[in-house]
């Protein structure tokens, strides 16, 4: 029988119920009442006019649309890894869109035919749809944070699939070009699938380097200083819930190898795991226009500049936290712990056992709620305990 862990969601329902009942009248009638939600990374501000708008001219679509989607989205989706990514070149014939990134997760394993005794490796710390895919594949899991942890290699112990995240969900951390090109070598050396899931790479926090105008960019594992400018068993997954506001949607896309995108194709048409022709138009629209990213960029820096004062105000220490929707913090306590004391201020967030047993002493805090919202939690942090 397959075995599944619970969904991690469903344990925070005391601590919801804790956090909705807060109330301060000190606080005035907006910050001082009610649940503040930092628990799940879903967006709240509104889908971009232009892409709502090409949703609604495509909403006449009687016919099924194609799995491996128009030429002219695979082209958008190479323009825009060209663009905003330093990607040039990439393959149209290796883009291939998905019903969100969290189901391409979820069957990457099973859509490679890997099965029992196969490894797949993933982040110590992660996103625990990693985990779940290799068991759904009945793979064998493996949470690694380095290459040496896999130990002496054999033909049972090596990797078929390894899985890399950045920037991270839910630290934050971005691995450099370095980095990712010792994991591309060693990958290749030893005959290993990599797939990058890259989503938040457009909310980039870290500094601009000295003496530049541009902002930093996030590396791909399909940037040609990492992989020499071939995507031989390399593929990137992306989404556009987070950059766009799209998560309603179920918009993203995985690029990389043509020869692993046409393996995937093959089972996904005979699934019938198809991303819906409006949907597909509304893709190439987004990925047509920067504005609106930055737009979004520049809403989430705001909530940033004032969550992450309070958070350390309360006590916290914000680790990582280079990109992303989040603040992973810790007070070097059990992340249950710091859960209940966030929770007695109104405050609900995610602890960091969700992502992992290394996660255990941290919590994540999302950006993900109104400017009115963050700010209520930023002064309930903020305030002295009684």
């Amino acid at each position: 029988m397959l075995t599944l862990p619970d969904f991690p969601w469903d344990s925070l329902a005391p601590a919801k119920e804790r956090a909705s009942a807060f109330s301060d009248p000190d606080l005035g009638p907006d910050a001082g009442h009610g649940l503040v939600d930092l628990s799940v990374g879903t967006p709240v501000d509104p889908t971009p006019g232009l892409v709502q708008r090409a949703l609604a001219d495509a909403a006449d679509a009687p016919g099924y649309p194609q799995t491996y989607g128009t030429p002219d989205l695979r082209e958008a989706v190479a323009a825009w890894f060209a663009a905003r990514r330093g990607v040039p070149g990439l393959d149209p014939a290796g883009v291939l869109p998905t019903v969100g990134s969290k189901e391409l997760v979820a069957w990457l394993p099973t859509l490679l035919g890997l099965g029992e005794g196969d490894v797949v490796g993933f982040p110590r710390v992660a996103y625990p749809t990693y985990d779940v895919g290799a068991r759904l594949a009945r793979a064998v899991p493996m949470a690694v944070d380095a290459l040496t942890a896999l130990g002496p290699l054999t033909p049972a112990t090596t990797p078929r699939l390894l899985w890399l995240n950045t920037p991270g969900n839910p630290t934050g951390k971005v691995l450099g070009v370095e980095h990712l090109r010792k994991v591309v070598d060693w990958a290749r050396e030893h005959g290993v699938l990599v797939a990058s899931d890259e989503c938040y790479a457009e909310l980039d926090w870290r500094p601009r380097e000295a003496g530049s105008t541009e902002p930093p960019t996030t590396p791909s594992i399909l940037d040609p200083r990492v992989c020499g400018g071939s995507h031989e068993g390399l593929l990137a997954v992306y989404s556009l819930s987070k950059q766009s506001n799209l998560a309603g949607y179920r918009a993203a896309f995985v690029a990389g190898d043509p020869a692993v995108v046409r393996q995937l194709l093959e089972v996904r048409k005979h699934a019938g795991m198809i991303v819906p022709w409006p949907v597909q138009r509304a893709l190439v629209a987004a990925l047509s226009d920067a504005g609106h990213v930055e737009e979004q960029k520049a809403r989430y820096a705001a909530r940033r500049a004032v969550l992450q004062p309070a958070v350390e105000a309360f006590g916290l220490r914000v680790d990582d936290s280079e990109a992303g929707l989040y603040l992973w913090a810790t007070a070097g306590e059990g992340s249950r712990t710091t859960l209940d004391r966030l929770a007695d201020r109104g405050v609900l967030v995610a602890p960091g056992d969700f992502y992992g047993p290394a996660g255990r002493e941290h919590v994540r805090i999302a950006l993900t709620a109104t400017d009115e919202r963050i700010e209520a939690a930023a002064r309930r942090l903020a305030r002295p305990e009684r």
